[in-house]
């Protein structure tokens, strides 16, 4: 039986980009402790990098910012136009404003710090892989506070107090003119928890809402806001300042 249920584990496959070695080696020995995340490969830079994603096709990348030869920037970018399907988390020990919203920008679908966790790392790169955005705290905060000082429309009464008690960033905003259809009270609050990062199951704990009810919500933004994916709506909600 036990055997059985491993065949039924499915392999999250990510390609290691780090131009440390001693780094390198240790979330390699982190990643061992999982029984469905593998290393499969690894760069140095982000040259490298993209030749491996190629190669590879990994699920996952985890990728440095600052590298020699080709930052992971530039590299996420080249990665995520040719290929859509292969997920970037930034994991890096920068957490300023440029690189942040830079590596959004192009298409990284998580942004960690270097002394994350190991079981914050995993959750991380399992929530990616099932499309969800993961932002570490320290850089939602970051975030968030960036935003915080941005003119936005009026802003709307909660309809009960339970609902004002599950609202965890700014207060939403409830005329948006730019956008040919506006999002719901509730909508709005599920688009905070997205750029704060939450899973669907961690919006709907949040909300006291069901699983079913929040990929709802999800799939109704992305919709609206005529973005392709979770990443695309959290990029676009901060620039415009709709949280």
């Amino acid at each position: 039986m036990p055997k059985e249920q491993d065949k039924a584990i499915q392999t999250i496959k990510v390609l290691l980009v780090e131009d440390h070695l001693l780094t390198r080696i240790g979330l390699k020995t982190v990643m061992e402790r999982t029984a469905d995340i593998k290393i499969v490969g690894e760069a140095e830079n982000g040259e490298q990098a993209v030749e491996k994603a190629n190669e590879l096709r990994p699920d996952i990348i985890l990728m440095d910012v600052g590298m020699p030869v080709m930052d992971g920037i530039e590299a996420a970018k080249l990665i995520r136009d040719k290929l859509p399907e292969t997920q970037v988390i930034m994991l890096t020990s920068h957490d300023n404003d440029r690189d942040i919203f830079a590596s959004l920008s192009a298409g990284a679908s998580g942004y960690c710090l270097k002394d994350v966790m190991p079981d914050r790392l995993y959750a991380a790169i399992r929530s990616v892989h099932e499309g969800d955005v993961w932002l570490d705290s320290t850089i939602a905060k970051k975030v968030m506070r960036d935003y915080s000082g941005r003119p936005s429309a009026p802003q709307a009464a909660p309809a009960s107090p339970q609902k004002a008690a599950a609202q965890p960033v700014q207060s939403v905003v409830t005329s948006m003119p730019n956008l040919p259809e506006p999002l719901s009270a509730r909508e709005l609050e599920v688009l905070a928890l997205v750029v704060e990062g939450l899973s669907n199951q961690g919006i709907a704990d949040r909300l006291i809402i069901s699983l079913a009810t929040a990929k709802t919500h999800v799939r109704n933004i992305l919709n609206k806001l005529a973005v392709d994916d979770r990443t695309q709506a959290a990029v676009h909600a901060m620039r415009r300042g709709l949280v």
